[in-house]
């Protein structure tokens, strides 16, 4: 068997001054905070075996693939099946004291959070990002892929690999900005997770985003 090793890389801290839930929104893009945070991670990875690269194609991923690229002379493939989670409360408010979700109408969403009944379901997510990570994983057979993504398709399919349930509290996930969760393959088979934070720690007063 070929062992390759896939890292689905989280795109770093957005500009989001109104914390919207901007979900699949575009105009989203990285912050000033964001931007270092991906040059951080191209420095922390630029002598690893990488040789493909992919990221969804919304403008914070992509940003954030960018200094991967340069650093590893890389060209940045675009595969929508990394993009982040339908969300039936996208464009609403979600800071601090904004509580779109506590309102009567949208009540009927939340019937159901094993699903869950306010977005894409979770079996789905995890679907068409297995379907990415085994695409990364055959084109970098014996090396290395990198796919930039979005926290909530990240933490669906390490719960998937590591066979866990797929319905989850999302502030248990462990998937930071621009964090890395490494999934490394012998053929067909999963056979290691690993979790890191090449940027560092988000610093204090970060917009977590998505």
């Amino acid at each position: 068997m070929t062992v390759t090793t896939v890292h689905m890389l989280r795109h770093g801290e957005v500009h989001n001054p109104d914390h919207v839930m901007y979900g699949r929104l575009p105009g989203y893009n990285l912050s000033p905070s964001g931007r270092r945070m991906a040059e951080r991670v191209a420095k922390a990875v630029s002598d690893r075996d990488i040789v493909h690269l992919v990221s969804s194609p919304l403008e914070r991923a992509r940003q954030t693939s960018a200094p991967l690229a340069e650093a590893l002379g890389l060209s940045v493939h675009i595969d929508d099946r990394l993009l982040e989670a339908e969300n039936s409360f996208q464009g609403k408010p979600f800071g601090p004291g904004d509580r779109a979700w506590a309102h009567p109408t949208a009540w009927p969403r939340l019937r159901n959070p094993f699903r869950p009944s306010w977005g894409e379901p979770y079996r789905v997510i995890a679907s068409r990002m297995l379907a990415a990570a085994w695409a990364a994983r055959d084109a970098a057979e014996g090396r290395e892929a990198v796919c930039v993504s979005h926290q909530l398709p990240i933490w669906t399919l390490r719960r998937l690999v590591e066979r866990k349930p797929l319905a989850h509290v999302p502030t248990h996930r462990q998937c930071g900005l621009a964090s890395l969760t490494s999934i490394t393959f012998d053929g067909d088979k999963v056979i290691k997770v690993l979790y890191s934070e090449p940027a560092g720690p988000e610093p204090e007063g970060t917009t977590p985003g998505a």
